[in-house]
């Protein structure tokens, strides 16, 4: 997976975890190895995170297990070059990420394509919690309507079923909350598509941390272990 001319792939994902998992900037990292007795340039970091960050988010999806057919809905802020924009999350009935989609735009068209995005995955929901937002009840049921659509099997699917108030969605706004507790000492992110890479990167170590991965189901193994398995 890493194929890399300077450094050995456990250095990599040992950096790459650190990052991600942890409330620790560039510079404390390049300390950090600095007193392993590795030399690494706080920039070169960041390039490899960035590098590696999507592959092993793919690596992760291909082998995360099913979620449950409860699902919330919500969306939270991140701040790049001094701007909001959004991150869409849905936790299952569990507290399992469903999917997630980082967008520049709090619209119906955002909330369109992380919906159609989070059906996609196996296991159509039975029912959706959210907030008080009209748009993501609009987006809900015109997804819905070209999922049943598009639907190649022989049984009719059921409507999926709404739950509104702003007081159903209390568990996704502490799940987001582990997303935050890391995103928030970078101070802001630079560039769009540096944010899109790193939260997918923060998402799948959350999601690991939740042992949503098949091969960790039962087994209490810890984040270093899960890596390995994962770039295995």
């Amino acid at each position: 997976m890493f194929k890399d001319r300077h450094f050995d792939q456990s250095v990599i994902l040992l950096f790459v975890r650190w990052y991600l998992a942890y409330i620790l900037s560039l510079r404390n990292l390049e300390e950090m190895m600095a007193e392993r007795g590795t030399s690494v340039d706080h920039a070169t970091i960041h390039r490899r995170v960035t590098r590696y960050s999507p592959e092993l988010l793919e690596r992760f999806n291909s082998r995360k297990r099913s979620v449950t057919g409860k699902w919330q809905i919500d969306e939270t802020y991140i701040k790049v070059r001094g701007r909001w924009m959004y991150l869409y999350r849905a936790i299952d009935s569990n507290g399992d990420t469903v999917e997630f989609w980082f967008s520049q735009q709090r619209n119906l068209a955002a909330a369109k394509r992380f919906l159609c995005k989070a059906l996609k995955r196996p296991g159509r929901p039975e029912r959706i919690a959210i907030d008080g937002s009209q748009t993501n009840r609009e987006a809900i049921l015109s997804c819905d309507t070209t999922n049943q659509l598009q639907d190649r099997s022989r049984r009719k699917l059921k409507p999926i079923r709404i739950r509104q108030s702003a007081y159903l969605n209390n568990r996704i706004e502490q799940d987001h909350r582990a997303i935050k507790r890391r995103v928030r000492p970078m101070l802001g992110f630079q560039s769009v598509a540096s944010a899109r890479v790193i939260l997918s990167g923060i998402e799948m170590v959350h999601m690991t941390r939740k042992q949503q991965a098949k091969y960790a189901c039962n087994q209490q193994l810890t984040l270093a272990e899960q890596f390995e398995l994962l770039a295995a």
